[in-house]
């Protein structure tokens, strides 16, 4: 964010944990000034940060936030912003295909911006609008949450594949059956149908799934080494509070709960897929691929 605003916009910077260069400003000072406050931030500070800025910020300051994951109670970064902030304090959510060291090389990068208005999508358009960050908006804040929030744990599955070297074949059924879960579980949580299918979703699950860069893709090839060490991040700590608090239902999605039992207990995970895919596509189960002759 820095690298693609400094430029062209006054930027005060804070660090919860400053380095010695001393560069991170007075917090409570700087936010009463503050038009736009982006949280580049993991989820889990959110809470604290945003109580203790609330009092201070300018009606019309838009809180942005460009977190993937839940919090130690389970809550998005947007649900953490509707409990916190008071009413009508405008706030958005950025997500898509926004991989840092490729936006800090000058390539593009694509984001969904989630927000209740167009005038907070207009702001924060103008904010990039001589960048190589090409954003859209959407109204499903819900919908692009759990998208962007799921697709690091379906990024697992891609790279235990690649590690088990199960082919291309194998990463073309996945992103299918990933992006088909997904649908399903965004309409289960009051998201709106397809929402899976854009920037958020499919546009950041292949980049990550993709990515030998990619954090959670390379937690899949450990797991499928069967490494249990340094098992951290996004994904594994999102399965965590969907166990915790039974956010969903893991036994109606094949795929996640596959991802979910490996990440628990990473053993004979390549007996495992070929258990998943026996019992998924058995011709009992009627999910087969049905194969149509002409009469």
């Amino acid at each position: 964010m820095e690298f693609l605003l400094k430029d062209r916009h006054a930027l005060d910077i804070w660090e919860k944990f400053p380095q010695n260069s001393g560069s991170s400003i007075n917090l409570e000072a700087s936010v009463p000034q503050a038009d736009i406050v982006l949280f580049c931030l993991p989820v889990n500070p959110h809470r604290e940060v945003i109580q203790h800025i609330a009092p201070r910020l300018k009606k019309t300051c838009l809180c942005v936030s460009i977190a993937k994951g839940l919090d130690e109670s389970g809550k998005t970064a947007a649900q953490i912003f509707a409990d916190n902030l008071v009413y009508e304090q405008p706030y958005a959510l950025l997500y898509g295909p926004m991989i840092s060291e490729e936006i800090r090389s000058n390539r593009y990068a694509f984001g969904q911006l989630g927000c209740h208005d167009f005038t907070s999508f207009d702001r924060i358009q103008t904010c990039f609008a001589h960048s190589k960050l090409l954003l859209e908006h959407t109204a499903d804040i819900t919908g692009i949450s759990w998208s962007v929030i799921l697709k690091n744990v379906y990024a697992m599955a891609f790279g235990m594949a690649d590690e088990l070297k199960l082919g291309d074949n194998m990463r073309g059924f996945l992103a299918v059956a990933a992006l088909q879960e997904l649908d399903q579980i965004v309409l289960e949580l009051g998201g709106q149908p397809g929402s899976p299918y854009q920037l958020a979703g499919l546009g950041d699950l292949i980049t990550t799934a993709t990515s030998e860069n990619s954090h959670h893709y390379t937690l899949g090839r450990k797991l499928a080494r069967e490494e249990t060490n340094a098992i951290t991040g996004e994904g594994p700590h999102t399965l965590k509070m969907i166990n915790q608090y039974r956010l969903v239902n893991t036994q109606n999605y094949p795929l996640l709960q596959l991802i979910n039992a490996i990440v628990q207990h990473p053993k004979n995970v390549r007996l495992k897929f070929e258990n998943h895919l026996k019992v998924e596509h058995h011709p009992k189960t009627g999910r087969a691929v049905k194969l149509l002759t002409p009469h």
